[in-house]
């Protein structure tokens, strides 16, 4: 995976080096479509695979975001980023993740994505005692022994949807 986060870093850095030259002459909206079109897109492929890891597999892609960020916005480097994110409307980099693998499972449980991932995605209703949690479904998550088998779509996913307050580790 470090492989795979190092060749979207290299080419999202090399985009930026071009798109510096011309992003003096852009509006503010016209620079911000361009820095969506070519950075992250790249930002967001294969993203969903990275839930789970450390955050130092992740700081090389939030650096290439607060740099694309720095690039639209005309902010310092000394300048705090999180200003920037929040008026950008962009979420970092984990939370992106994980935003994505919960849309991903959202569409598998109301029937808009394809039918292997819909299989995946099993709602259970707790019967018995009555508790007033009981109401609520939540998502069957299988149980794994590897740390592999807990960044999986199945699993991951699934954890991430029934508690979406918890920060992933």
């Amino acid at each position: 995976m470090s492989a795979h986060v190092g060749t979207v870093c290299r080419s999202a850095y090399g985009y930026l080096q071009q798109l510096r030259s011309v992003i003096r002459v852009l509006s503010a909206e016209a620079a911000k479509i361009v820095v969506h079109a070519f950075i992250s897109s790249r930002l967001d492929y294969c993203n969903s695979l990275l839930i789970g890891f450390s955050d130092n597999l992740l700081r090389c892609l939030q650096a290439v975001q607060n740099a694309a960020a720095r690039l639209v916005t005309g902010t310092r480097r000394r300048e705090h980023i999180m200003p920037v994110l929040r008026q950008l409307h962009w979420l970092p980099m984990r939370q992106r993740i994980e935003f994505k693998l919960a849309v991903l499972v959202y569409k598998a449980m109301n029937g808009l994505s394809p039918q292997y991932l819909a299989d995946d995605c099993q709602l259970t209703c707790t019967a018995g005692r009555r508790l007033r949690s009981s109401n609520v479904a939540t998502c069957e998550v299988p149980k794994t022994r590897t740390s592999l088998g807990d960044r999986s779509f199945t699993v991951a996913g699934l954890r991430l949807c029934n508690n979406p307050t918890s920060p992933s580790t």
